[in-house]
């Protein structure tokens, strides 16, 4: 991986880390407050130039303190300020207490604010770090900010946002812009927060960075950066077999092109070979639609132990359109036996229901070797345990997946996460929404199938794979289809 050029996410638990090691390594906690809330104020005049009157909602902790020092450095560049805030302002404790008392503004309850038309709300009532519900006096203000059509800009990210999670906490500020700092946080990224955050700026505040990575665990927004280093390097002496051959297997013959499509998307993506495992009531109709992918019948668990026969057939595709649950199962862990690497999707997923042990034991030891990719009613049939519990984000129970199976979990969605059982993790933020089309899903295990088909260890197949999938769709542009999908594959 390329560290210098990966995009980093803290969590709020994080984030506290690097303020705490910050200040121990002699760095003024009140200087980078200062810094926070004067780039909130710049960032205030930038987007807002027309604003009648700034209003700064302040909170009981450091966002509170962002806010009154941008309050009093929006006061010094000539605009009209008012400063409301949800608790008594002597109970506030250190550098919050400090930007209150040097802000020398008039401080309102926040219960006493009437939005106004020409107001621009700035938003220093709750930071990263929420994980509870906001109390009634806040939620009230949410309500009226709201349903008066103000823009909110949020420091750090709105509140009522989980910072974790993305969740919303009982209500939540729908900002048009939000100022965060160092990094962004797991909550600008996952749904619903993302929705709440309008567009994000990160500001650098002074921490170094050294203190930044250090607290960085395995999460990251999901880019090239992570699989730099991980391609195959191209060379004149290829031939198909070095590039790569995956085996799709294709349903019945009421079902045949979901399979066709992932074969196809595979072939684009970059594997030398892609073969067409076809049941024999369904080699006629495949037969007549597909020309550079190969085809071959294979009906039981026997011939695929044949098809095995052969080292080279090292990647496979298992689930679009399969059809068959019983037979999908036997194919599966046949592959984990022998010690395939396999995509599984769609229909080989269900196959596993309330089963994901067989899929561990069968795929265990050495490097991860499936990739299973489940929308949310899949990760429930899969992962019943961890769908139920409430607590946990996306990003968790995606880890907690992969770890109960040993492999890859793409838990898909508009902001799906990549999760391996080492603990990495990575968001994607640049699905476009036309990918919402039956058939997508089927493209991308053919993407990911050709990325570890071209010795592309399973994570950083399955983050390019998603990464790509997007690119794909945003190249296709709106009202794609999945075959118009396929024809916009290409390698990188």
């Amino acid at each position: 991986m390329n560290r210098s050029n990966t995009k980093f996410l803290l969590t709020p638990q994080a984030m506290g880390r690097v303020d705490a090691a910050a200040a121990r390594s002699g760095i003024d906690s009140y200087g980078l407050m200062r810094r926070a809330g004067e780039a909130i104020a710049a960032s205030a005049l930038r987007h807002y130039p027309q604003a009648l009157r700034f209003v700064v909602l302040c909170g009981p902790g450091n966002n509170g303190g962002d806010g009154y020092v941008a309050g009093a450095a929006l006061a010094r560049s000539g605009a009209q300020v008012a400063l409301f805030s949800l608790v008594d302002v002597t109970l506030l404790k250190g550098d919050a207490a400090q930007a209150e008392a040097e802000c020398d503004l008039p401080v309102a309850p926040l219960e006493r604010y009437d939005p106004s038309p020409g107001d621009v709300v700035i938003d220093g009532l709750f930071g990263a770090g929420l994980a509870r519900d906001i109390p009634d006096g806040a939620k009230a203000v949410v309500d009226a900010v709201g349903k008066a059509g103000l823009p909110v800009l949020a420091i750090d990210l709105p509140s009522g946002i989980d910072g974790a999670t993305g969740a919303v906490r009982g209500a939540a500020f729908k900002a048009r812009h939000t100022v965060t700092f160092m990094t962004r946080k797991p909550g600008h990224l996952l749904l619903p927060g993302r929705l709440h955050c309008g567009e994000v700026e990160v500001f650098d505040i002074g921490i170094p960075w050294r203190i930044v990575e250090r607290e960085a665990g395995g999460l990251w927004v999901n880019g090239p950066a992570i699989w730099a280093g991980h391609d195959r390097a191209v060379s004149a002496t290829d031939h198909k077999y070095r590039r790569g051959h995956l085996t799709v297997f294709s349903g019945p013959e009421t079902a045949t092109g979901a399979a066709r499509l992932t074969a196809a998307a595979g072939l684009k993506a970059g594997a030398g070979l892609v073969t067409l495992a076809s049941p024999a009531s369904a080699l006629s109709i495949n037969a007549g639609h597909l020309t550079a992918v190969m085809l071959t019948r294979l009906d039981t668990a026997q011939e695929l132990s044949s098809w095995l026969e052969d080292s080279r057939r090292s990647t496979f595709v298992l689930g679009p359109g399969f059809g068959d649950l019983d037979r999908a199962r036997r194919f599966a862990l046949t592959l984990g036996d022998a010690g395939r690497s396999l995509v599984l999707d769609a229909d080989g997923i269900s196959a596993f229901k309330d089963m994901a042990g067989e899929l561990s034991a069968a795929f265990s030891g050495g490097e991860p070797r499936l990739v299973v990719t489940p929308h949310e009613g899949e990760f429930a049939r899969l992962f019943p345990d961890i769908a139920s519990e409430a607590d946990p984000g996306k990003v968790e129970k995606a880890i907690a997946a992969a770890r109960a199976i040993g492999g890859i979990v793409v838990y898909k969605g508009a902001d799906t996460v990549i999760a391996a059982p080492d603990g990495r993790a990575a968001i994607e933020e640049e699905a476009p929404p036309s990918l919402a089309t039956a058939g997508s899903g089927d493209v991308l295990a053919g993407i990911i199938g050709a990325r570890i088909a071209n010795s592309m260890p399973a994570f950083e197949a399955a983050c390019a794979g998603v990464h790509l999938h997007g690119q794909t769709a945003s190249r296709a542009g709106q009202g794609m289809t999945a075959e118009d999908l396929v024809a916009h594959v290409r390698p990188d």
